[in-house]
């Protein structure tokens, strides 16, 4: 059974990555209740697209999927921390390792690691 947690007025709550083992963040995503329990189940991180409005996998495109180590929630029950194994170069569908590679000035502080063309098709 699920814990008690605070989901907003859509019903999603956001979910902070992180790599169990270096502590790098990888990404945010929303969850709701029914992709928590996806991936408490699976033991593979399940989100809510926002803007697709419908659920995904993530890494069901690109192989690229987060076996999750741990689920912790913060001390409001309003936000998720999950700490995973990424399978695969990268999280972010960019390219990069982390979706956290722009500085507050624009700048790109770490390069791709795999081709999103490659992986996704041409845009």
């Amino acid at each position: 059974m699920l814990p008690e947690l605070k989901y907003d007025e859509k019903g999603l709550i956001p979910a902070i990555i992180q790599d169990a083992e270096s502590k790098e963040v990888l990404m945010m995503a929303y969850m709701n209740a029914d992709s928590l329990a996806k991936t408490v189940a699976s033991g593979f991180t399940h989100f809510w697209s926002r803007s697709r409005n419908k659920f995904w996998k993530k890494g069901e495109t690109s192989g690229h999927v987060q076996e999750v180590r741990e689920i912790l929630f913060d001390c409001d029950r309003d936000t998720l921390l999950i700490k995973v194994v990424q399978r695969g170069p990268g999280a972010c569908h960019t390219g990069h390792r982390s979706c956290f590679f722009t500085d507050i000035e624009g700048n790109e502080t770490e390069g791709k690691v795999f081709s999103e063309e490659d992986v996704y098709g041409k845009k």
